[in-house]
Parts: C-alpha cells; structure tokens; sequence
C-alpha cells in the first residue's frame, strides 16, 4: 500500500570545492527544515590553483558521491534535484568534462555557478531567515570568497574572490605573511567595501561557523546555538588573533569543532580578521544558512516566501503538535490590551510565544517547563537573534511556572534586559490564565474581555455560560502584581 506523505521534498546537491552535500527539504514549509542532509569530503578543488584542473582523486571520490546523492533523491520521491556547481568546477579547465560526465551517468543537470550567481544565492540564504538583513554578506568556501551587500529583502554589489580556504593554502602555504598579501590584495580590488561600514557583517561558510564555536567558547556565550550568534567585532579580532597562535590540540578541544577543520582555522580566522578591519561593521553575525538555502528560498512559491519565517515554523509546530492550533491566535488577539505600546518587534515575539504555547501539553507534568525551555531555545527558528530565542523559551517557561533559579533560567535572564523579562514574565503568566479561563479550548476566549480600569485589571466573562465558572486562581494574582496593579477584578456579566 502506498501511503501518501505530506512532505513535497526537494533536493540540493552542492558540490563544493571541498566537500559534496546533499539536503532534502521539506518543499511544504516557509523555512528550509532539512529531512536528510549528509557530506562527502572530496577535495575537488585541491590544486586548481597551482595546475589548473580538478583534483583526481577528488573526482572519484566526488562521482561515487554525487551517484549515491542522486539515487537517495530519487529513491526519497524528490519533487526537484537541483545539482549546483561551484569555484572549483568553474575555475577548472577540465570542469566541463567533470559536469558532463556527471550528466550522462546519472542522467541529470548539473548547473555550474557563476562567481555572481553564488554570491547571490549565499546573499538569499541569509535572507530567507532573516528577510530584514542590512549589511554585507561574506561566503567562505574551499575555493572562494564572495562578498554581496544585503538591504531591504533585497542584494546588491557583490564580487567573487580566490580567497577560499583550499586556494589560499595552496598560494600561500604556512606563510601568514604571504596570506596576508594575498588577502589585501585581493580586498583592495572591491570598491564597495564601505558600503558595510556600521551595518552588520554576515559570516557565511563551514570553517567560519567552526570559528563561531570558538567565539561562544571563548566568551562564555550561554547559548550554543551557531545561527545568529552575534559578537562585536573588537571582541571578534581579539579572538581571531588568538586563534592564530592556538595549537591544533587545543582547538580540536572545542565542543562542535571539527577536527578535520582544525588544519584551516587560522588561515579563516585570518581573513575573517582582514574582511572585518576592511569593511569595519557594527556587529559580527554568523548565519548558518547559505547558497544551499537561498536555492531553496528561490525555488519556493510567492504565498510562501512572504511569511514571517519565525511565525511560519512557529505556526506549523503548533498545527503538528498543539491541542488546537487555532488558540494560538487567540491568545495574541486577547492579551493585546496588556501591551498597549508595544513595538512590531515585541508583538513579534510574543505572537511567536502565543503560538507555541500548548505544544509541550503532552510532556510529563513535573518536567514540561524544563522541557519547553530547552526545546525552544535550540529549535530552527531561522534568522532569531539569541536574545530572542531567550525570551520565546523564556515566556513559554513561565506559562508553565517555571523557576527562576535553575541554571537554564538564569542563562535566558542574563541574555535579556529588564523591560524583557517584565515583557516575558506578563505575557507568560497571561498565557497560563488564559488557558486557565478556556481550557485551551478554542472560542471561549472570544466571550470574555481583558481590559485596565484605573490601574486595575478586569476580566469580564459571560455568567451564563458554566464553562466560566471557576474560583478565583492565583494566576489572577501573579498577572496583577508583574503589571504593577493594585489588583485583578473577575466578573461575570
């Protein structure tokens, strides 16, 4: 019996200078939520610098691995296999034999990148979660560098660079010296690099990201979380230029790093140094997401790609897993009046929290804040600052009375300011007299009003209607003393 899924997946092969990978998305959803996604190392690009054709054994290597990506495609029923090529075929003389090789042995089409199609594409993946980025891009791979300005949803001047890791080893070797002028003169050459001056610096690429995990290490970040992780850019050199002098051993000792992108670290952290002094941003942000999400995001029809991403993954976590789905919107709709003037970034966050309130019902009672809490601060909420994945587990944490004098408590109080937490306490507390008033049930929150009367709070509900009556709750309370209110008056009218 076939069964029909509810997926529309599609797949991206990536061949990269350095290594293949394949990602199946879930082709249904705003956001690309990855359903499988696996790499081969190949060192297709070893070389091309000094001889000017791909690695030999990196072909093998990479043929066997596309072979197996395209059959796991087909055999997952993808909707679309897009094979996207990029430095290393394009830079090589004999990378047009490589793609037609590819082509006819598995009957494919294998699209090779132009230096600008790649930079765009990192430029969209950076985008796709964050549709508000406004600043410039860098996308760091084996064989390059691109640089791409990022404003308004939009891209704009973007140049391609010899500067990958794997290029820049084979032209400079060990000698920092030597990898240092071949940086600067290749940075020299870009005439837009002020455009990024006092915008963000958005950090794309494998060995960037495994320089993001130093980063957290090294400050003591409470959030281990890679997408968004932000840090300013002194902070940044400073730890760029012990990087440099770290031994190999010490490096491997990172959480998440890769001891396979140890040999290239100092080379990245290198020319991430040099990026930030030439383009002098206000802030470092390493994305996560990049040419193989802006292909997905490209790829992904209009209706989709104008929602909100974090209300998209939110909403559909609700659909898959709250009691009822609907309530989620409700509950936005009916606290309103508690937050008279708030800003679209707060209403943001508390829709979001709104949504995913009653997702966690089903977990075990004595550890369902705990558990609230860690699941939602490491979801793939694409594009969130950490500060404010801190104050959606936060909220959700206090819907279910969580206490504030645990460890993972603390780590979200220290990531958010005073007005955040008062936000964050407010709306959670609301949250669970709201599903107190209803059940969780939907439309019974539409026949009562929440609403302030000389410094107090009133919750009028319908007298009538049994559903309504309750005793008085100790949530009335607790949402009357975090709004400063003298008390909460409940009628029934």
């Amino acid at each position: 019996m076939k069964i029909k899924r509810r997926q529309e997946p599609v797949g991206i092969v990536d061949i990269g200078s350095n290594s293949i990978r394949l990602c199946v998305y879930d082709g249904a959803a705003r956001v690309p939520v990855p359903l499988f996604n696996e790499k081969a190392v190949c060192a297709l690009g070893q070389g091309v610098g000094q001889t000017g054709r791909l690695n030999p054994e990196g072909v093998v290597r990479a043929v066997a691995a596309v072979g197996r990506f395209v059959a796991l495609s087909r055999a997952m029923e993808v909707e679309r296999l897009d094979i996207l090529a990029t430095a290393a075929v394009r830079d090589a003389e004999d990378g047009p034999a490589f793609v037609a090789q590819l082509e006819q042995l598995y009957d494919v089409e294998v699209k090779v990148l132009s230096g600008g199609q790649e930079a765009k594409a990192a430029a969209m993946g950076v985008l796709c979660g964050t549709p508000d980025a406004d600043g410039m891009v860098a996308d760091l791979g084996g064989g390059s560098l691109e640089l791409v300005t990022v404003q308004k949803g939009d891209f704009g001047d973007h140049v391609t660079m010899p500067l990958g890791v794997l290029r820049m080893a084979e032209a400079a070797g060990d000698d920092r010296a030597k990898a240092d002028a071949f940086i600067e003169g290749n940075l020299k050459k870009v005439r837009f690099l002020d455009q990024g001056r006092g915008r963000a610096l958005y950090a794309v690429g494998g060995a960037w990201r495994a320089i993001a995990r130093i980063c957290i290490s090294q400050t003591h970040h409470p959030l281990t979380v890679l997408d968004n992780f932000a840090i300013d850019p002194k902070e940044a050199l400073r730890i760029l230029d012990l990087i440099a002098v770290q031994s190999k051993k010490s490096m491997e000792k990172v959480p998440g790093v890769s001891k396979k992108r140890v040999p290239n670290l100092p080379m990245a952290a290198l020319l991430l140094d040099r990026v930030i002094r030439a383009v002098q941003p206000s802030n470092l942000v390493f994305s996560i997401y990049g040419m193989r999400e802006g292909q997905f995001y490209k790829r992904l029809p209009e209706r989709l790609r104008v929602q909100d991403p974090l209300l998209s993954v939110c909403r559909q976590m609700a659909l898959m897993n709250a009691r009822f789905p609907e309530h989620g919107d409700e509950l936005m709709a009916w606290m309103a009046p508690l937050f008279p003037d708030e800003s679209p970034h707060d209403a943001r966050l508390r829709h979001a929290a709104c949504l995913v309130s009653d997702i966690f019902w089903n977990e075990h009672p004595d550890y369902r804040a705990e558990q609230a809490f860690h699941r939602l601060l490491k979801l793939p909420f694409m594009g969130v600052p950490h500060r404010d994945r801190a104050a959606i587990a936060y909220t959700v944490y206090q819907r279910y009375q969580g206490d504030d004098d645990t460890p993972h408590a603390q780590m979200a109080i220290g990531l958010l300011d005073d007005d955040s937490l008062k936000r964050c306490r407010v709306t959670g507390v609301a949250l669970r007299l709201a599903h107190t008033l209803s059940g969780g049930a939907p439309n019974l929150l539409k026949q009562t009003r929440l609403l302030f009367d000389n410094g107090d709070i009133i919750i009028e509900v319908p007298g009538a209607n049994p559903a309504f009556a309750m005793e008085n709750d100790r949530t009335f309370d607790k949402l009357a003393k975090g709004l400063d209110c003298a008390n909460l008056d409940f009628r029934k009218v």
